[in-house]
C-alpha cells in the first residue's frame, strides 16, 4: 500500500487516526452525561434516532450485545418514554422499536451539547489548523461512505 500522507504509511496514519477517535469520543462522552443515559442506552437511543426503527434482533446485532442485553435496555428507554416497542408488521412473533418524540428531542440536545463543545474548541486553532481539519473531514466522510 502507498502512502497515505506522503512520508507516512498508511498503517502508521490508521494507528493514529483509530486512537485520535477513541480518545475525542471518550471526550465528547463526558458531555452525554448531562443526557442521564447510560452508555450503552444513549448508543441504541442513537441508532434509532439517526437510522430509524429497528427489530430487537437487528438492534442487538448493531450494537453487538445479546438479545437479553438488548431487552433491558430497551427496557431501561422504554421506563423513560424514549423509545416505544410494538409488533413488527410483517412477523407479530418480533418486536419493533422506534425513537419517541421525547427520545427525539434528547438526543438532538445531546448532539448540540457535543457540538458546542467541539466548536467551542475548534475556535483555539488557527486558519491553517481548520482548512486541514476541513479537508480530513471530507476524506473521513469519504472513508465511512465506503461499503467495508
Amino acid at each position: 500500500m502507498s502512502s497515505a500522507s506522503g512520508s507516512r504509511p498508511a498503517a502508521q496514519l490508521a494507528d493514529r487516526l483509530h486512537s485520535v477517535a477513541i480518545h475525542l469520543l471518550r471526550r465528547l462522552r463526558r458531555v452525554d452525561e448531562a443526557s442521564g443515559l447510560s452508555g450503552p442506552a444513549a448508543s441504541v437511543l442513537s441508532v434509532l434516532v439517526f437510522g430509524g426503527a429497528q427489530r430487537m434482533g437487528d438492534l442487538a446485532r448493531i450494537e453487538q450485545v445479546r438479545p437479553p442485553t438488548m431487552t433491558r435496555v430497551v427496557r431501561e428507554l422504554r421506563a423513560q418514554g424514549l423509545v416505544r416497542a410494538a409488533p413488527d408488521a410483517a412477523d407479530r412473533r418480533v418486536l419493533r422499536v422506534e425513537a419517541t418524540s421525547k427520545g427525539h428531542a434528547v438526543m438532538q440536545r445531546g448532539r448540540s451539547r457535543r457540538v458546542q463543545v467541539l466548536t467551542t474548541t475548534l475556535r483555539t486553532l488557527d486558519g491553517p489548523e481548520v482548512a486541514a481539519l476541513e479537508r480530513a473531514v471530507a476524506a473521513l466522510e469519504r472513508i465511512v461512505r465506503q461499503d467495508w
